[in-house]
């Protein structure tokens, strides 16, 4: 068992999952397109038989270029990752989970993550995810009032 640390910037979203067929390159970007024509992505997908290259697409030469980077440092056989800038998981995962080709979505968030590699004689997969920190406590009636209030500030409840 590995650790990968995904290095990317604090403004940056990010999505990793498991999908399984070339297809999926294509498809992902299409749902993402299609959700907001204000977000800005890059993807990049691990094939996993064939010539298994890294494929890759976006909207974002550097979001590409950052997913491509990624997605060799992790290597795990059909594993994808998205990074998004201008948008944010809420707002596109529903689209990227009924992608036909996703098997499963490991974490979609701003935190630092860590990919947990297995590897063994066939390749590697991706076992978990470490995202962000544990927590250093239990909310009291204040946090939950400034929960509620951010939530209403950043426009996601009434």
């Amino acid at each position: 068992m590995t650790a990968v640390r995904i290095d990317k910037p604090d403004d940056l979203n990010v999505i990793i999952g498991q999908a399984h067929f070339i297809k999926t390159v294509e498809d992902l970007h299409e749902a993402l397109v299609g959700t907001s024509s204000h977000l800005r992505f890059g993807l990049a997908f691990c094939e996993a038989s064939g010539p298994r290259l890294v494929r890759c697409s976006g909207n974002d030469d550097d979001l590409v270029e950052l997913a491509t980077k990624s997605a060799v440092a992790v290597g795990a056989g059909h594993s994808f990752i998205v990074f998004l800038r201008e948008g944010y998981p809420v707002n596109v995962l529903n689209a990227v989970k009924q992608v036909p080709e996703v098997c499963g979505i490991f974490c979609a968030t701003a935190n630092p993550v860590d990919v947990l590699i297995a590897e063994t004689e066939l390749g590697r997969g991706i076992v978990g995810v470490v995202d962000g920190g544990a927590p250093l406590g239990v909310e009291n009636a204040d946090d939950q009032a400034d929960r509620r209030q951010l939530l209403r500030q950043i426009g996601y409840k009434l």
